[in-house]
């Protein structure tokens, strides 16, 4: 503690990521040191040292969110609110209670002095440790912001379960909140390549989502529109890359360029469209547009030329 607030003890390195833990994720760890459990080891390095005074600095190289919740609450700082947790502040606590809170045991590993490019090295391999995890489980033990917590709210919505997009699987494995996350980024940027944009707009909105409102209106009337146009249990629309692509192009159509759509006529040639793509293998001479929609979904369908090449597709089709 005193170290941090002398400046000794450096908390946030530049190479280090910044400070994504959310409220929640502040309390329980809390909870967890105030219980006297133990928590995993801080890595810290050799800083600066002035040579004049032979003062000198350690940076944290791993365990800044960890540090910094600890300070925060130390010091009752008002970016941490431990109400919402059942944790009380520290300056309500009992003395005994403060004295165990400052003499918990933080494990530390002293790396001693670094190069820069030495330290990131150590950084970056810590944390690259990501074992059997998919990338949308890495980045939701990562982030915790704006954009991840709306892309939760959009995959939870009725609409998906009720037409039975995702798994059970998917639900554990957080591909639901991937699906979402894609969706979401390619209605506001446009088509990526896999998963590739995840986490550079993860950390662009961690703070705040400011398109959060027109995005979320525009999401629930593509969402209305799919649904008035009454597809089949059956169809392929409701296989995850087929959807993406109807729901990404449709948000084009109806929210960014305004245009007017009859439910009736899009539903029709929408469904007469996958038939074909269904088909292109059984007929001599198929559509040019949706032997390339095939194409596309049977390999490499989650590369952003696919993704694109799709969407061009069934733009056609919708608009006639």
């Amino acid at each position: 503690m005193t170290g941090i607030r002398d400046g000794t003890l450096v908390p946030n390195p530049h190479f280090q990521r910044r400070l994504v833990w959310s409220n929640a994720h502040k309390v329980a760890f809390l909870r967890t040191v105030l219980d006297g459990l133990p928590f995993p080891e801080i890595f810290i390095s050799a800083g600066e040292v002035d040579p004049e005074t032979g003062d000198g600095t350690e940076l944290i190289v791993d365990g800044q969110q960890r540090i910094t919740t600890l300070y925060e609450y130390f010091t009752g700082s008002p970016l941490i609110r431990t109400g919402q947790g059942g944790v009380a502040p520290y300056k309500e606590l009992e003395n005994a209670q403060k004295v165990s809170f400052l003499e918990y045991e933080v494990v530390v590993r002293d790396l001693g002095p670094l190069t820069e490019a030495e330290t990131m090295e150590i950084f970056h391999r810590i944390n690259s440790t990501n074992y059997s995890l998919n990338a949308m489980e890495v980045n939701n033990s990562r982030f915790d912001g704006a954009l991840k917590r709306f892309a939760q709210s959009v995959a939870e919505k009725n609409f998906f379960y009720e037409h039975r997009v995702f798994s059970s699987l998917d639900g554990r494995r957080m591909n639901d909140v991937r699906f979402a996350l894609t969706l979401v980024i390619s209605c506001i940027s446009g088509y990526f390549n896999r998963d590739d944009s995840h986490e550079e707009f993860l950390e662009r909105f961690n703070d705040e989502f400011e398109y959060e409102g027109e995005v979320s209106a525009g999401i629930d009337s593509v969402i209305r529109f799919v649904e008035e146009c009454d597809f089949p249990h059956k169809s392929r629309v409701w296989q995850k890359s087929d959807l993406l692509t109807l729901l990404v192009e449709l948000y084009q159509i109806l929210i960014v360029e305004s245009a007017k759509l009859d439910t009736y006529a899009v539903s029709r040639r929408i469904q007469a469209f996958y038939e074909e793509v269904e088909n292109v293998t059984r007929i001599p001479d198929p559509a040019a547009d949706a032997a390339e929609y095939y194409r596309r979904v049977r390999s490499g369908i989650n590369d952003r030329i696919s993704r694109i090449n799709r969407g061009e597709a069934l733009r056609g089709r919708i608009l006639g």
